[in-house]
């Protein structure tokens, strides 16, 4: 298929393109409480092409992208290539360079047990010690052995294999006559059996907390702490912040050399790292063909390399970079428990939790928190969370420990001071 491809592509009259096959195999369980209810094992291969073509003397060069089927014809493929081709033509972005130069990275091809990460997953979920009133209601497994290849009409070639896993999982907490639903979407790379347990029993925990809840009172402005998975979209903030698309678009005025933000709080280090232990994107050159290089974002609070797609990246001027996947953000001066003083708000479940990175506005329901107060601690629901990234990022406190989900590893707890409460009562 790949020979194919390239071979329709070189006659189409495009100016370049990218292949990128993907190859999968996915184990899939279904559980209902403790019982199997349904399992089964998918094979997957795509194929999504991207071509460009320039414009005007070379002045512009336009892309188009589609995914190809591994089973279409000739003439389908024929087909669908010149479609690109035309929708190329009438884009009119400045013109850059595809990647040329070649890795000497041998390619990631690690065997990837996928039937041992199951048996991870399904022995620690079914291993969780449940109550009458803390019980897993249900969960489904989803892990994957991937394959990619990538290669462009430059002669650049790439191939890794790397594991993905995805967790959905519902618990059910109940008092009485009342019952609650609590979720949780899990991904990494392999199964972290230790963590797994501990995760799900604190959401039990969660639960069980969440029947005694009283409606939030209105608090006007307090500090709010953060240590659970929705910490990670405060620091995708900072990482997005950095990337040459927001600064190519004015999306973003952050400039290197510069301070990130100003005030007394804790300092942004932001590491981009090739390989992340346990990621669910753990290869070292990106989907363009790019190497993708350790290399510090940002230092101590100041802004020190960008990072982004090939098109973006040559637009702002740098000569080598990559698409980020794995970020790695250093812990703060205080241990957790110093974090943790004072009054202040801790919320563990979100209806919905937003930090919009254009705007830096920050939007959450509080679904249940533990309201730190005077010395006395109060187990609360209902009313939200808001404020503006621009004005908590100079005060911000966070742990010098840290945690990882998935593709970030960041302070494990984080503290946002002076953000709107507005309270359920």
């Amino acid at each position: 298929m790949i020979e194919k491809l390239k071979s329709h592509l070189k006659s189409s009259g495009c100016d370049g393109w990218e292949i990128q096959e993907t190859a999968s195999v996915c184990w899939e369980f279904y559980f209902i409480r403790h019982k199997l209810d349904q399992h089964r094992v998918v094979r997957e291969k795509n194929y999504d092409v991207k071509l460009y073509k320039s414009t005007d003397g070379g002045k512009y060069l336009g892309c188009a992208s589609c995914r190809i089927s591994p089973t279409a014809n000739d003439e389908e493929i024929e087909k669908q290539i010149r479609d690109l081709v035309f929708q190329a033509s009438l884009v009119k972005n400045p013109a850059y360079s595809l990647v040329s130069k070649k890795t000497d990275r041998p390619g990631k091809l690690d065997e990837v047990d996928v039937e041992s990460i199951c048996r991870d997953y399904i022995n620690g979920i079914l291993g969780v010690n449940e109550t009458e009133g803390e019980l897993i209601n249900s969960f489904e497994i989803f892990a994957k052995e991937i394959e990619r290849y990538t290669l462009n009409s430059n002669g650049v070639e790439y191939r890794c294999r790397y594991p993905s896993s995805t967790i959905e999982l519902v618990i059910n907490a109940r008092n009485g006559s009342e019952e609650i639903e609590l979720y949780r979407l899990l991904k990494s790379g392999t199964c972290d059996r230790k963590r797994l347990t501990s995760d799900i029993e604190k959401l039990m925990g969660y639960g069980r907390d969440r029947l005694k809840a009283i409606p939030t009172p209105r608090i006007k402005t307090g500090d709010v702490v953060f240590s659970t998975s929705d910490a990670a979209k405060i620091y995708s903030y900072f990482l997005n912040k950095m990337s040459a698309g927001s600064v190519y678009r004015k999306i973003s005025d952050w400039k290197i050399g510069e301070p990130v933000c100003t005030g007394e709080g804790d300092k942004i280090t932001l590491k981009a790292v090739s390989r992340l232990e346990n990621s669910s994107m753990d290869f070292e050159v990106d989907e363009e063909g790019s190497e993708i290089f350790d290399r510090f974002i940002i230092r101590n609070g100041v802004a020190e390399n960008y990072w982004g797609s090939r098109q973006f990246s040559q637009y702002v001027g740098l000569d080598r970079s990559s698409i980020v996947h794995n970020a790695v953000f250093e812990g703060g001066q205080k241990d957790k428990a110093d974090v943790r003083t004072g009054d202040f708000l801790e919320v563990v479940e979100f209806s919905s939790f937003q930090v919009d990175f254009l705007s830096g506005e920050i939007a959450g329901e509080i679904r249940l928190g533990y309201l730190h107060k005077d010395g006395e601690v109060s187990v609360v629901t209902g009313g939200s969370v808001s404020g503006s990234m621009t004005d908590a990022a100079g005060t911000m406190e966070f742990s010098r420990e840290t945690v990882q989900y998935d593709t970030m590893v960041i302070p494990e707890v984080t503290k946002l001071k002076a953000l709107r409460i507005s309270g359920a009562e």
